[in-house]
């Protein structure tokens, strides 16, 4: 808007002779000035200027429209400008956008290569799928061969104990009808032929050590019929009933006891616990580690609890002596978990020094080392009933060993990243993992091959566990949640409750409860 040079007031009509005074005054004409005064008073002292004339209105407008047109141009002088500089501005942004514009058409082309490159190498290694099956298969074959093999061995040395047996009987009574003396008979040791059988077993015996008992046959719960879990039987399914605060920094793991409702909790504390559930009363605690706690596990008869710390240790607590009665440092690195077997004898441990190691708890030595991972043991467990013992590594394999022999004697392969935990289901057929990218996996074990495999990324899996059935699959996942699987179905459901990463989730023995354990030093029981 222009703004107007005009007063707000009332303009009084200018005379001729005080404008021509201004006029002269303006431009400095100081002579003419004088000159004009002199003549102008003797004008008017002589009588010739009676009325004198107003200054006419169009003078004092073309003042007021010079001084507006000068107004008028500053303005455009600053439009100017401000003209300029948008101009520059508007350069610069063109400049921008065609560097932008170049740099798109940069990056789709990288991108059309790369696709072009996944192409190839996806054909590429399609031509490798039929070899890779054909060695799988070839694999498959030779390893159920191995376990056939093995268990043909297994009865020949069973056939060679009775017919030595039936022999020494037989030569005993020879010997007695013929007055002859036991010093004359050759006596058949099997233990030479079980030791010559052997290749890995060790010179040296201690007089305390356990023998690993022979596999005693099939499972008891094999074909037993086991109560379902009643989160597939009962209306919604399990709701929480309770929760608790168990320690004071973070819950890393949980173990059940196998005859009573009582559970143990490890923590990054440097403590174990022992609570009855589901009530929630707390029973034990236990202080011995000098870190945190990654694993416990009870002894088969329930009298005992074993733990595994980030101090390289492994220890076995006796609740009828209230203490701590054996401990292993044979690890170099931090212990991640800890299993019993069946037997109560042997106590195995896995470790982030990428072996696991089997303890003898009556001699309190370490029988067997078992090397084959390439990077950290994560978690293991005994196949129920058997010399098995099955681990996972951050090497995403799982393996199978014979604790008598020490030797691998089936790996899975499947995972594609870290596996974080692996169990069995209760009659010994399917086994579970889960990775460090939340996939779980389901695995036969009689016929080594995947049967089924879920995502739930891109948040962690910690801990994978079938109910006594094997008809659910509890997840523990670092969201927070837990993931319910029905194996037949496929089918998941969440339980939703903890605030920070569950690290363990456990079913009772009669399906009823689930019992998990979080981060967030809370135990929650589902039921």
């Amino acid at each position: 808007a222009v703004v107007s040079t005009q007063s707000t007031g009332t303009k009084r009509p200018e005379v001729v002779d005080d404008f021509i005074r201004n006029f002269l005054i303006r431009y400095k004409m100081t002579r003419t000035l004088d000159a004009f005064q002199r003549e102008w008073y003797e004008l008017q002292t002589r009588g010739g200027m009676e009325n004198p004339e107003l200054v006419p209105d169009c003078y004092v407008q073309n003042e007021e429209l010079e001084n507006r047109v000068k107004y008028l141009e500053r303005e455009i002088e600053k439009m100017g400008r401000g003209v300029n500089k948008a101009g520059t501005q508007y350069i610069k942004m063109k400049k921008e956008r065609d560097y932008h514009r170049m740099h798109h058409r940069r990056i789709v082309q990288e991108k059309e290569k790369l696709f072009t490159d996944i192409k190839r190498l996806k054909k590429h290694y399609q031509s490798y799928e039929p070899a890779l099956e054909e060695l799988k298969n070839k694999y498959e074959t030779a390893m159920r061969e191995k376990m056939l093999t093995k268990i043909e061995c297994e009865k020949n040395l069973s056939k060679i104990t009775n017919l030595t047996t039936t022999l020494n009987n037989y030569e005993t009574a020879r010997a007695s009808a013929n007055g002859t003396t036991m010093g004359q008979i050759k006596e058949v040791d099997l233990e030479d032929i079980v030791q010559k059988s052997d290749s890995q077993k060790k010179s040296f015996i201690h007089p305390k050590d356990s023998v690993i008992p022979a596999e005693s046959g099939e499972n008891p719960d094999l074909n037993a019929s086991l109560p379902v879990t009643c989160h597939l039987t009962k209306p919604g399914g399990y709701h929480q009933q309770l929760s608790f605060k168990a320690h004071d920094l973070a819950i890393s793991n949980m173990a059940l006891h196998p005859h009573r409702d009582v559970i143990a909790t490890v923590s990054d504390d440097a403590t174990w616990k022992m609570w009855n559930v589901p009530d929630g009363e707390l029973l034990l605690t236990g202080r011995g580690h000098t870190m945190w706690i990654g694993g416990c596990e009870f002894h088969p008869q329930g009298t005992k609890l074993a733990t595994g710390s980030g101090d390289t240790s492994v220890k076995v607590w006796d609740f009828n002596e209230g203490e701590c009665v054996a401990t292993f440092n044979d690890h170099s690195h931090p212990v991640w978990g800890v299993a019993w077997h069946h037997s109560g004898n042997f106590l195995a441990s896995c470790s982030m020094d990428n072996s696991s190691k089997l303890f003898d708890v009556v001699s309190e030595r370490c029988r067997s080392t078992f090397r084959g991972h390439t990077d950290s043991v994560n978690c293991l467990n005994f196949l129920p009933y058997s010399n098995i013992l099955c681990t996972c590594s951050a090497d995403k394999t799982i393996s199978m060993w014979d604790i008598r022999t020490g030797l691998c004697a089936q790996t899975f392969y499947g995972h594609v990243n870290a596996i974080n935990n692996v169990n069995f289901n209760t009659q010994g057929t399917l086994i579970a993992s889960c990775d460090a990218y939340g996939v779980a996996k389901i695995w036969d074990v009689r016929q080594v091959v995947e049967i089924g495999s879920y995502d739930f990324e891109p948040h962690p899996a910690n801990s994978v566990k079938f109910d006594t059935s094997g008809a659910c699959l509890a997840v523990a996942s670092n969201d927070g949640t837990i993931k319910m699987l029905e194996v037949e179905k496929s089918k998941v459901t969440e339980l939703d409750g903890h605030e920070d990463g569950v690290q363990a989730a456990i079913f009772n023995r009669n399906g009823e409860m689930l019992i998990s354990a979080s981060s967030d030093t809370t135990v929650k029981i589902w039921s």
